[in-house]
């Protein structure tokens, strides 16, 4: 069932991507961080390094792993050019597995402020993936122009949120789940 879920979103993307492409300045992948580990203190991986977490940094669960691995798969036909994350553990682990599918680099932008996220998305030449938290996608959402309330609840890392990002007027939303 997962896979056909992965298939049929992955054919939605290419579909928005292919056809927003003419008409459309960007297409932003946004997506709250995978499943983080429990136990927060144990060994982690990020984009490469080994360090261990801190308490108020969890990394990424098994299924957290498994997710950001899904990610890749969807996303790796999305002519992504650029990866975006916050300095927690959890973002650039999530989006490691597409960077790396990509061979792009991961630019950590602090998470407090989502003014200069915004800003890098606006410069930014082609389509971005950017992984945020439950409390930051609603809010660069809304920064990004679009008009509806988006809330994410604690359990869900499922959201793939697909903002096309038009010449003129105002925004597309696709929301999807990964």
């Amino acid at each position: 069932m997962k896979a056909m879920q992965v298939s049929l979103a992955a054919c939605v993307l290419l579909l928005v991507a292919g056809a927003a492409s003419a008409d459309a300045q960007q297409t932003v992948f946004i997506v709250r961080h995978a499943e983080r580990a429990l136990s927060p203190a144990q060994p982690a991986t990020s984009a490469g390094a080994s360090m261990t977490a801190p308490a108020d940094d969890p990394p990424l669960s098994a299924a957290g792993n498994e997710r950001a691995a899904r990610l890749a798969t969807m996303l790796r036909s999305a002519g992504i050019k650029h990866v975006f994350t916050t300095e927690f553990l959890r973002t650039p682990q999530t989006a490691a597995p597409a960077a790396e599918a990509m061979h792009l680099e991961i630019t950590v932008i602090p998470g407090r402020d989502q003014d200069p996220v915004i800003t890098r998305i606006r410069q930014a030449q082609g389509n971005v993936l950017v992984v945020g938290h439950s409390n930051t996608v609603p809010e660069l959402l809304k920064k990004l122009g679009l008009k509806d309330d988006i809330k994410i609840e604690d359990s869900e890392y499922d959201n793939l949120f697909v903002v096309v990002r038009l010449e003129r007027g105002d925004p597309t939303l696709i929301r999807l789940r990964y």
